[in-house]
């Protein structure tokens, strides 16, 4: 569609008080649509760029980092990139929706709203039957740019995720578990073991660890 032309464009991306305070209670709100089934659509054939090799697009060298599949197990595949947004148009454009920008500045600070710095993108794929895997985490653990943290990611689902093919999980209110200050630490840094940070919880964040 066409960019925002006034205020009143901009403001109809907000999110509603009801939703911002989910966020800063929960550490995430979900099932915000950003994208049509067709721009997904859309999307998706230039994901091929990056899962077909033989659609590779030629200025692949500009990703600022690639796997083909960083498990390194044929048997437990995970693609993963950064960069793509300098490569395809429609990579690039939605890093910048207002649907997306918009309601961002209003997670960045809980007293007021903050503009938005993109800071880099990052994509994954997983085949079906043999995908990888993520453990949990916190975002933070592994982004530490911002004291006091002053970042967030946006996550795209590209295809409908659900409980039976690997969707996206999140744990409420363990955005404010931390050992003194800090993230929990990353324990597995090789997308293997899904279940690995259950080793460092406390007894009472073992007890709130429902997805």
């Amino acid at each position: 569609g066409d960019p925002p032309q006034s205020a009143n464009d901009w403001a109809a991306h907000f999110l509603s008080p009801q939703k911002v305070a989910e966020f800063w209670e929960r550490g995430y709100v979900s099932n915000i649509r950003v994208l049509t089934e067709e721009q997904c659509d859309r999307i998706l054939k230039d994901y091929e760029h990056f899962t077909d090799p033989s659609k590779r697009h030629p200025g692949h060298a500009m990703m600022y980092e690639y796997h083909s599949n960083q498990s390194g197990d044929p048997d437990n595949v995970l693609m993963h990139g950064l960069g793509q947004w300098r490569l395809t148009r429609l990579f690039h454009d939605v890093v910048f929706l207002p649907a997306i920008c918009v309601p961002s500045s209003q997670l960045l600070d809980q007293a007021k709203l903050r503009p938005v710095r993109f800071w880099h993108d990052q994509m994954f794929a997983k085949p079906p039957r043999h995908g990888g895997v993520v453990a949990w985490h916190q975002d933070y653990s592994y982004w530490t740019r911002t004291n006091p943290m002053m970042h967030l990611t946006v996550h795209i689902a590209l295809d409908d995720q659900t409980l039976d093919n690997g969707g996206l999980q999140f744990i409420p209110g363990s955005h404010r578990w931390h050992r003194d200050g800090k993230p929990l630490p990353v324990t597995d840094f090789n997308f293997k073991d899904m279940e690995s940070i259950k080793t460092i919880l406390t007894e009472e964040e073992l007890a709130a660890f429902k997805p």
